[in-house]
């Protein structure tokens, strides 16, 4: 939020607030929104009749592992854990020079 101040010399500027309180009503509404200036570092407190109940707060996410956010993706229900272990890929067939074609022909001919 900018809200204009006067400084010490008696002229009006402008200066960004880095916490702002939103009612209920207005932050559903405006949810997008509140979400752009909270991913730019601002914290938004949500209040219900004046009163405070929740806070959006930019995540900190240099601070976990790739391994740990995983896990509490997983522990909140978010992600699933793949059960079915996938098929190992083939090894490369080494093949020089001509080969390749050679090779991509004998395969077709053999599905045919």
């Amino acid at each position: 939020m900018i809200t204009k101040q006067r400084d010490h010399t008696g002229y009006s500027r402008q200066v960004k607030e880095m916490v702002t309180s939103v009612g209920i009503r207005e932050a559903k509404i405006h949810l997008s929104h509140l979400l752009k200036k909270v991913r730019r570092g601002m914290e938004i407190v949500i209040t219900e009749r004046g009163k405070p109940v929740g806070k959006l707060v930019p995540l900190r996410r240099s601070s976990l592992s790739l391994a740990e956010r995983i896990s509490e993706l997983e522990m909140r229900g978010l992600i699933e854990e793949k059960r079915t272990p996938s098929k190992p890929l083939p090894p490369p067939i080494p093949v020089a020079g001509e080969g390749a074609q050679k090779f991509l022909q004998q395969d077709r001919q053999d599905r045919t």
